[in-house]
């Protein structure tokens, strides 16, 4: 059985070389790369994949079922440039992909480093996520941002994680949060939500009370309460750019 991995990228450069690096043992690597102004796309080459790069971004789900649509593969391995696969992992997804009783989908557990460690508790431990699957069983919905696979049948678990360095510095944090709050306020109007003021403040608190309290934040020291306040930020700025998107200036 052949395995594809693929991965979308853009100004991946310190990322994309240990990311292929970690899947060497697939027999195809495919990186569709959204015009970075680094060098993400040459030494993704150089690790031996096949790039493609497209001048559009049309979303998170679209891009990577373009990915998708690159690769021969019988299995397929869906990674984010900031993810590594252990060698125990490597080793799990052989053997799964060699049974003649295989299941279509299978879910990996991850471990996400925040600023300095990975993080167990605050929500984020476990978290499972469908990455592997045959090719041909599932696509990517079409969401701007926070995009599932869309599969049939039941996903199954693995039991070695993916290691995610997501947010290597507070730096780090803040560009995302930007980021990812605009294309969610995005989706979201075009979904027909709509938000206020008070409702980003009382989701923002929301945010941090789940991610610190009932998500067993507390647990993780100084980084626990420092991703809770993130993830208020992060909820923060998703509702106030949804309100500002219905204000007269910019309709």
């Amino acid at each position: 059985m052949r395995l594809s991995v693929v991965v979308i990228t853009r100004n991946e450069q310190l990322n994309i070389e240990s990311c292929l690096r970690s899947v060497e043992f697939a027999d195809e690597l495919v990186v569709v790369d959204n015009t970075s102004a680094d060098q993400t796309a040459d030494l993704a080459r150089q690790r031996g994949a096949k790039v493609a790069v497209t001048p559009d971004w049309p979303g998170f789900g679209p891009q990577k079922n373009r990915a998708l649509d690159l690769a021969t593969g019988d299995w397929v391995l869906s990674l984010d440039a900031d993810e590594r696969v252990t060698p125990e992992l490597r080793q799990e997804i052989l053997t799964v992909i060699a049974r003649a009783d295989a299941a279509d989908c299978y879910s990996i557990p991850r471990s996400s480093w925040f600023c300095g460690r990975f993080i167990r508790h605050s929500g984020w431990t476990p978290d499972y996520v469908d990455r592997l699957f045959k090719r041909g069983s599932a696509r990517f919905s079409d969401d701007l941002v926070h995009e599932r696979l869309v599969h049939r049948g039941q996903s199954q678990p693995l039991k070695n994680a993916l290691l995610h360095y997501s947010h290597r510095s507070f730096s780090d944090v803040l560009t995302k949060i930007d980021r990812y709050s605009t294309a969610s306020a995005q989706q979201a109007w075009g979904r027909g939500k709509r938000s206020s003021v008070w409702g980003a403040v009382g989701h923002g608190l929301w945010a941090f009370v789940r991610t610190y309290v009932f998500k067993a934040g507390f647990l993780d020291g100084g980084h626990g309460l420092a991703l809770a306040i993130a993830n208020a930020e992060g909820s923060y700025y998703r509702h106030i750019k949804l309100w500002q998107l219905a204000q007269p200036a910019n309709q």
